[in-house]
């Protein structure tokens, strides 16, 4: 018998758990039955994750961009148009903030959104509890 393995060694491995997008799932689910008015308008901006290169290229000519926040409400309240979140799971399974993620919560707050990081569900709800809360922001009609 050769000296080749017949069995690999990555089956052993565990699978990583997305801990974030588990989180995030559950947030969407909690969203939907307190705030059903804003989940109709709430989404999800799938840009994470690890991509072929073909595929990441391909997605970044159709106008993807690093750094984009995770959840948009597009609901404005409390003189914000809209409230953004860069949402990580709880520690200790959350990930850093990257510059280029502080970057773009810099420039929609400048927009005139609210925008911030959330680690873990229970934060994203007292944030999104709380800008509910607001009263509707006012439109000037033209």
């Amino acid at each position: 018998m050769s000296g080749k393995r017949l069995v690999s060694t990555h089956a052993f491995r565990r699978p990583s758990v997305d801990y974030e997008g588990k989180e995030q799932a559950s947030l969407f689910k909690w969203l939907a039955l307190q705030h059903p008015q804003a989940f109709k308008l709430a989404y999800h901006v799938p840009n994470g994750g690890h991509r072929v290169k073909a595929v990441a290229a391909k997605l970044k000519g159709q106008g993807v961009k690093a750094g984009v926040s995770d959840i948009v409400l597009p609901m404005a309240r409390g003189g914000y148009f809209g409230l953004y979140i860069e949402f990580k799971a709880t520690p200790p399974h959350d990930s850093p903030v990257t510059e280029s993620q502080q970057s773009y919560l810099m420039s929609v707050e400048l927009q005139g959104y609210m925008a911030l990081v959330c680690r873990g569900i229970n934060e994203a709800i007292e944030v999104i509890n709380g800008y509910m809360a607001m009263p509707p922001t006012q439109a000037v009609k033209g």
